[in-house]
């Protein structure tokens, strides 16, 4: 198990970098001395029980909260309005109008982002087999994220963050989902995505950072880790979390 001090010794300036990061809600801590250095070109997977700072460390890079102690930075710059142009964030909370349909969420999106990319969203769509004209509050959970994730996707980003994806859909919509990512993903970009949901990813993603109680309990090549520990990575999650 990698300890605080020799990731703190190892995390260089990536493209994601955090550096003794920690946050608090009023007296508990959210995340505690968090460090780690990410890289273009990887999927990684967010892994931990709800409630170990999944959401909160994803908040931050995405900008969205910016009372912390430490040093974050994306692309070299510090998240906030900056970063908003090379940051694509799906929060885990559905953000869409339920009066919009599909055609009506991509203009939108379109005015409202400079490198989003109306004709990839629509593949996406496409692929998804989302109703193009009916409301969003007429379909169904799994097709109000998939809508979401083809308007995340879509964007020439260099970091995407999403949050849980996957979380509250049936296990055929999950893998509908992963594939139609994995389909836009942008080697030269990096994807972060938060889940609980191991086994759903288990093959989808090449770097695994587990998260205890706001801190790295946890990290390294997907492949390593199963081969160092001998398990896969839901194995290693159920032993290191019982």
């Amino acid at each position: 198990m990698t300890t605080q001090t020799e990731r703190s010794r190892c995390a260089g300036h990536g493209l994601v970098h955090v550096d003794h990061l920690t946050k608090h809600y009023r007296k508990t801590p959210a995340l505690r001395d968090y460090s780690l250095s990410l890289d273009a070109g990887h999927i990684v997977g967010l892994m931990g029980p709800n409630g170990c700072g999944k959401t909160t460390l994803l908040k931050i890079l995405a900008g969205v909260l910016n009372d912390y102690q430490g040093q974050v930075s994306i692309d070299g710059h510090k998240p906030g309005i900056g970063t908003k142009s090379i940051v694509s964030y799906l929060p885990s909370a559905a953000f869409l109008n339920g009066e919009w349909t599909v055609e009506r969420a991509i203009n939108i999106y379109s005015r409202f982002f400079a490198d989003f990319e109306p004709e990839r969203a629509r593949t996406m769509v496409d692929f998804f087999k989302l109703p193009e004209n009916r409301p969003l509050s007429e379909m169904s959970k799994g097709m109000g994220e998939k809508l979401q994730i083809s308007l995340i996707m879509a964007r020439k980003a260099k970091v995407f963050l999403l949050d849980e994806p996957i979380s509250g859909v049936d296990p055929a919509t999950r893998d509908i989902i992963l594939e139609g990512i994995l389909r836009e993903f942008n080697p030269e970009s990096l994807l972060i995505m938060s889940t609980h949901l191991i086994s759903d990813i288990e093959h989808f993603v090449d770097y695994a950072l587990f998260m205890k109680e706001g801190q790295v309990l946890l990290h390294g090549d997907a492949d390593d880790l199963r081969a160092t520990r001998g398990d896969s990575l839901d194995a290693i999650f159920r032993k290191e979390y019982r």
